[in-house]
């Protein structure tokens, strides 16, 4: 996937700081923390992991907002995180996320960053009505 010049990373589930996976620990190596945000969509409950989906409504989903910390190493970087999302996948298999440019809302401002939106149906699962997985995660148990 080409990069047009964006290297800001916004993420919603298992990458965010406050789950402490391995992934995080990859994500802390190359991109520096810019601060909480939001976007525009829908937050879902697929069971093990949370599916994002881009609306036109009035709905936001909240997460974190990361910067490259060195863009020469953008490329690769993503790429690691490509695999990990299953964005590349094999003839076989099925591609569970698909990375684009969304705009990110920040401290009252717009920027633009690469997100991962879900690939798959949502049919009949739950809305993450607060748009926040970790308070939805709080709140389950």
């Amino acid at each position: 996937m080409t990069n047009p010049g964006i290297y800001q990373l916004f993420v919603y589930g298992s990458l965010r700081s406050g789950f402490r996976s391995p992934v995080y620990e990859y994500i802390s190596r190359f991109f520096s923390f810019v601060g909480e945000a939001k976007v525009r969509g829908k937050l879902f409950d697929m069971g093990s992991y949370p599916a994002g989906l881009p609306t036109k409504d009035n709905h936001f989903i909240i997460g974190e907002l990361y910067k490259a910390k060195n863009v020469s190493e953008f490329s690769w970087a993503i790429g690691q995180l490509d695999d990990y999302e299953g964005v590349d996948v094999e003839p076989d298999e099925v591609q569970l996320y698909r990375r684009e440019i969304t705009e990110v809302h920040i401290n009252g401002q717009l920027t633009h960053a690469w997100i991962y939106w879900y690939n798959g149906d949502v049919s009949g699962r739950t809305v993450i009505t607060s748009g926040d997985l970790i308070q939805y995660l709080k709140e389950k148990k």
